[in-house]
C-alpha cells in the first residue's frame, strides 16, 4: 500500500514538474513572438513613414516640377516684372464697372478668400439667401434691362473660388463693358470668344471664360479711359 502511494506521488510530482516546464517554455515562446511582432511593427512604421511620407512626396513633387511646373505651382499669372497677379484656378472679385464681374463668393468674410474655401451652406428655404439673390438680381438687371440674368451671376459656387463664368455670363456684361471702355460691343464679344474654353475632351464640363485672364487682356487691348 505504501509503495503504491509513493509511486503515485512520484508520478504526480513528475507530471507537475513537466507541466511547469512546458508552461515556462510556452510563456517564453509567447514573449519571443510578441517581441518579434513588436520589432516588425516598429520597422514597418519606420519604413512606410520614410517611403510614403518622405520619398514618395519628393518623387511626385520632382516629377510634377519637371513635367508640368505651371500647374504644380498653382498656375500663377505674373506681370512682365515677375509680380504675381493671381492664379488661373482661383477667382478674384472685380467690382469696377469697366471690368467683367466674377460670380458671387461666400468664401471668407468678403468672398474669394483662398484660405476659407466654402459655399454659403444656405438652403433653398433660407430667407437670407432669397434676400441676397433678390438684391443682386435687381442690381445686375439694371445693367441690362429686359435681358435674362445668367444664373451664375447671382449664385455662389461650392468652393467660392470659381475663376470662370459662362459665355452667357460674359455676354450679359457686354453693353456695360463697351460703354465703360469706349469700344464697340463687337470688339468685346471678340475678346470673349478668344477666351472661351470648350468642354474638356469634348464632353466634360461646360464652355467657360476665365474672368481674370479676360480682364487682363481687356486692360491690355482696351485700357480704361481716364
Amino acid at each position: 500500500m505504501c509503495l503504491c502511494v509513493s509511486a503515485a506521488s512520484v508520478v504526480r510530482t513528475l507530471i507537475t514538474t513537466e507541466t511547469q516546464k512546458y508552461t515556462e517554455k510556452t510563456n517564453k515562446t509567447k514573449r519571443g513572438v510578441h517581441m518579434k511582432n513588436l520589432i516588425t511593427a516598429m520597422l514597418m512604421t519606420i519604413v512606410t513613414t520614410v517611403l510614403l511620407g518622405l520619398i514618395y512626396p519628393l518623387v511626385v513633387t520632382g516629377l510634377a516640377q519637371v513635367i508640368f511646373p505651371d500647374k504644380a505651382n498653382g498656375q500663377l499669372i505674373t506681370r512682365g516684372d515677375g509680380t504675381i497677379i493671381g492664379s488661373r484656378i482661383i477667382g478674384q472679385p472685380f467690382v469696377g464697372p469697366g471690368y467683367f464681374h466674377s460670380r458671387p463668393s461666400a468664401a471668407g468674410m468678403v468672398g474669394y478668400d483662398a484660405g476659407a474655401s466654402s459655399g454659403s451652406n444656405l438652403g433653398p428655404t433660407s430667407q437670407k439667401l432669397k434676400d441676397r439673390v433678390k438684391t443682386d438680381l435687381e442690381r445686375i438687371q439694371a445693367e441690362n434691362p429686359g435681358k435674362p440674368v445668367p444664373v451664375e451671376l447671382v449664385t455662389t459656387s461650392g468652393s467660392g473660388l470659381d475663376p470662370h463664368i459662362s459665355p452667357a455670363g460674359a455676354e450679359f456684361q457686354v453693353p456695360r463693358l463697351a460703354r465703360e471702355r469706349g469700344i464697340t460691343e463687337e470688339q468685346v464679344r471678340q475678346l470673349i470668344a478668344a477666351h472661351t474654353e470648350g468642354r474638356q475632351l469634348g464632353f466634360l464640363g461646360e464652355p467657360r471664360v476665365n474672368v481674370l485672364e479676360l480682364n487682363l487682356d481687356l486692360d491690355q487691348k482696351y485700357p480704361i479711359r481716364r
